[in-house]
């Protein structure tokens, strides 16, 4: 009853506001009333309140099925289906780059993405659960290396567990040796079985300029500093 009695206030409080703001053009009030009202909602009522988390967690959740990481052997998979408890599982894609999901049964992941994979298992299950809602997410990306060489303090391989971008990586190398070319550094990376280089500006990035160029590093990517 007392949360109820303040939340009457509280509009009366809002449509007071409101009928000073009616001097100024109708549609800047009326939006200065509905910004309030939904404020007042979001803070006093607990279901709207868990709806706007719940959204906000969805949005995290595609967000990391878009990453682009392509899957590979000994990573960790987390796979769940909706309201199937019995379809939810811990996978080890195996050395083959393989994986087996009950109903899905057994099939090849490794290149794959998150995304690719949760859509495969959604087709191979349409003939047990119609329209299932399927969940799929990287664990522990033990596949993930990238290889930072020439002049760093800390040339070598890198497997971290997940995706970097290569200012991480020549962090991660120890930084430049003070001999390195800064802005003649190349990302070496195979496109359908091709190497290709990418350029990496270092000394411009420093100064705010060409930030297009702090690309996210895909599993195998030599980073090369001349």
């Amino acid at each position: 009853m007392s949360s109820s009695k303040g939340l009457m206030i509280a509009l009366i409080i809002t449509i007071s506001r409101a009928k000073h703001q009616l001097q100024r053009p109708l549609a800047r009030a009326l939006g200065a009333v509905f910004v309030s009202f939904m404020m007042l909602m979001n803070t006093s009522h607990p279901a709207f309140a868990q709806t706007a988390s719940n959204t906000t967690t969805k949005t995290s959740v595609d967000d990391a099925s878009d990453t682009g990481y392509q899957v590979g052997p000994e990573d960790m998979l987390d796979i769940s289906v909706w309201k199937e408890e019995g379809l939810k599982k811990e996978v080890l894609v195996r050395p083959d780059g393989g994986l087996s999901f009950p109903l899905a049964g057994d099939f090849h992941v490794a290149g794959l993405t998150a995304d690719q994979i949760r859509k495969e298992i959604a087709h191979r299950l349409e003939k047990y659960i119609p329209d299932p809602v399927v969940s799929v997410s990287v664990l522990k990306a033990a596949n993930y290396k990238v290889y930072v060489t020439g002049r760093v303090n800390k040339p070598g391989e890198f497997s971290v567990g997940q995706a970097i971008d290569v200012l991480q990586a020549i962090s991660m190398a120890g930084g430049l040796t003070p001999f390195a070319v800064e802005n003649e550094i190349k990302i070496i990376r195979k496109v359908n079985g091709r190497p290709i280089a990418i350029p990496f500006e270092y000394a411009k990035v420093q100064r705010g300029q060409a930030l297009d160029q702090i690309i996210t590093l895909k599993s195998g990517d030599t980073v090369v500093v001349p």
